[in-house]
């Protein structure tokens, strides 16, 4: 089953636009998925559980930096389109 999620990261600092950037470098790397990003948020698209697992592994590194932040998600599921 296919699923799209919208997410839209909040970093609590001035210097916003680096975690932001990093963050969506990071969801780019993994293959089988589609990745659109767009000025107020990016969609995942894939199958349920890859698309989770990429959320999963990469919301984490954002929080360990140390900066609070704040994830916004949308899931939308089951998703035929694309």
């Amino acid at each position: 089953m296919d699923i799209g999620v919208e997410v839209s990261l909040y970093p609590l600092t001035a210097d916003f636009i680096p975690p932001i950037a990093d963050f969506i470098a990071r969801v780019n790397r993994h293959a089988g998925l589609k990745v659109v990003t767009n000025s107020l948020s990016t969609q995942i698209f894939g199958p349920y559980e890859a698309v989770m697992r990429v959320l999963q592994a990469e919301i984490r590194p954002t929080f360990e930096s140390g900066a609070k932040a704040v994830f916004v998600m949308k899931v939308i599921g089951p998703y035929a389109g694309g």
